[in-house]
């Protein structure tokens, strides 16, 4: 046990290092890290924007009121962020270190080799703004909607967007491992966008049958779907527990895809 504990207060070191050096390095080409942060604030007003539809209708979209909507809204601005700022970059460039033999380099590192690839980026011009502007819209919701702002609901909604995080690791890093057998992903990656779009409105606006492809075979939707529901009374108690099982079981295939991909890799300078 003391073995593990350190395992993981040693990645925990190394995943810190990992984002001070990503964020030092953004900040010597300030342009790009500018750039990238008003092309975000963009996407945020547009965001905002999307939001102001229900009140200017002034009717529920499938139970869901003008204010949750807003709080739904916050919530996937929030998830944008970290999915951006967090994986996108590592996902995307995973084919190109295969291609051209770069991860044979990160190979000989003493760590795990998934945890190099996946997170040794962080994009900070693409998290500021979608997180901090996904938490105003979700706190504003939240305070409209009347909601009860305590230790359980809090921390259960904190915990759901957790379990929401490590669900987009794996969701959108298995489509990307295909690398391992094919030169070019770029289809692959539109695909896994238009994906993470489905979340753009709650869940309950699409059919029964795409909810529960949603929910329980591709579970793209318990990414953003789950926090709200939640402080919204929404969540049934086998949804509270798919929450917890669809990240662990999605995160015991992928690695189990990454240690098959790479017994069947044959570096590029070979």
């Amino acid at each position: 046990m003391k073995n593990v504990f350190r395992n993981v207060r040693r990645y925990i070191r190394l995943y810190w290092k990992f984002v001070q050096f990503s964020v030092m390095s953004q900040m010597e080409y300030r342009i790009n890290f500018i750039t990238a942060f008003l092309v975000e604030t963009a996407y945020l007003l547009i965001k905002l924007l999307y939001a102001s539809v229900p009140y200017r209708a002034g009717t529920d979209i499938n139970g869901w009121s003008p204010d949750a909507i807003l709080l739904y809204i916050g919530v996937f601005t929030m998830m944008s962020g970290f999915y951006s700022g967090l994986f996108y970059s590592n996902f995307t460039s995973l084919p190109d270190k295969i291609r051209t033999g770069s991860l044979d380099v990160l190979m000989t590192k003493p760590v795990s080799l998934q945890f190099m690839v996946t997170l040794r980026q962080f994009e900070l011009g693409y998290t500021v703004p979608n997180v901090i502007g996904g938490g105003i819209m979700t706190g504003v919701g939240w305070q409209r909607l009347g909601l009860p702002f305590n230790f359980e609901t809090v921390g259960g909604f904190s915990v759901l967007l957790g379990c929401g995080v490590l669900t987009a690791y794996s969701v959108f890093l298995l489509p990307q491992l295909l690398a391992f057998w094919i030169i070019r992903t770029n289809g692959v990656t539109e695909l896994s966008n238009s994906i993470f779009e489905t979340n753009y409105v709650p869940m309950a606006v699409y059919s029964n049958l795409i909810q529960r492809i949603g929910l329980f075979v591709l579970p793209v939707f318990v990414i953003c779907n789950f926090p709200p529901m939640f402080i919204l009374g929404k969540m049934e108690t086998g949804l509270v527990v798919w929450a917890f099982l669809a990240p662990l079981w999605l995160l015991a295939i992928i690695r189990l895809i990454w240690q098959f991909a790479l017994r069947d890799y044959t570096s590029a300078s070979q």
